[in-house]
């Protein structure tokens, strides 16, 4: 007998909630944000849209169902099952920040404060979460795969993400390494740069795309459910011992892109999430590519 599907909704923190816990009680935190010429008014409405969205998301679950809710910051302790539907409330980052810890799940993006979000990943409202949940569970249920990148590190670390994977030094200082792609028989390039991002076509409208930019566009950034990834190095500097000549490419399935650490410590962390990053010493190598997993984003 299979189990029945669990709804696992996900969220974050409200402001609202943050600064309770700074401050402790609502005078000390409407104080505080007034001392900044700020009200607390709209950070409670907004707190109170974000509730009711999870309340309106929770009601919509059938009840045949199990359901369990996860917060933002104890993802990588929660132990997500193959049979979840995986619901996240809020804002497009956290549906990247979820998409590291799954393996094919099935996703909805519920836009908790509609007109706030870009809603790019969170692309539905609280009202449309009862069909949604019923497609994901569906044989002819519609979602888009979504491109995702990997790093896979010689001692078997392995990190996932959505949008990007940044590798450099912790402090944000000048990372030193050896770049090369796969097939080539040399070592690879020795540089010093600043770090390197490699990225997909659903991180092509923000980090990724502010480099791409800056190297004056060129070849097309892929799109979000395109099988390739773009790498860049950043602010490479050439010196006698290092070089620049390989600072931007393509990776489509099969091809990845391996750095050698050269220094003391490099980390690696997707999505901005420095918090549960890989770390690196000195002679590791990882490797980077289109990863086998994607990101069921139900439509």
């Amino acid at each position: 007998m299979s189990l029945a599907p669990r709804a696992v909704l996900v969220h974050r923190r409200t402001e609202y909630e943050e600064l309770l816990i700074r401050h402790g009680t609502h005078g000390q935190a409407a104080f505080f944000l007034t001392s900044r010429g700020r009200s607390i008014d709209e950070v409670v409405r907004r707190h109170e849209r974000t509730r009711q969205a999870l309340r309106e998301v929770a009601a919509a679950v059938p009840l045949t169902w199990r359901s369990s809710r996860v917060e933002r910051a104890d993802l990588d302790r929660f132990l997500f099952a193959p049979e979840d539907v995986v619901v996240v409330v809020g804002q497009d980052g956290l549906v990247a920040n979820t998409a590291k810890y799954l393996s094919g799940q099935p996703v909805v993006g519920i836009d908790s404060d509609p007109g706030r979000n870009p809603g790019v990943l969170v692309r539905h409202r609280c009202a449309d979460a009862s069909a949604l949940l019923r497609a994901a569970t569906a044989a002819e249920g519609r979602a888009q795969e979504l491109t995702m990148v990997e790093a896979v590190a010689d001692d078997t670390q392995r990190l996932l993400a959505l949008n990007e994977i940044y590798l450099g030094s912790p402090g944000h200082q000048t990372a030193r390494y050896r770049l090369a792609c796969d097939g080539e028989e040399s070592p690879g390039e020795a540089q010093a740069s600043s770090g390197v991002l490699v990225g997909t076509g659903t991180g092509a409208t923000g980090w990724l795309r502010s480099l791409w930019l800056e190297r004056g566009g060129g070849t097309g950034l892929p799109a979000p459910c395109d099988p390739r990834l773009q790498w860049f190095v950043r602010e490479a500097w050439p010196s006698p011992t290092t070089g620049t000549t390989k600072v931007a490419g393509e990776l489509g399935p099969g091809q990845g892109l391996r750095l050698t650490v050269e220094s003391d410590r490099i980390v690696v962390f997707g999505d901005g999430m420095e918090s549960d990053a890989m770390e690196l010493t000195w002679g590791q190598s990882v490797r980077l590519a289109v990863a086998e997993t994607s990101l069921r984003l139900v439509t």
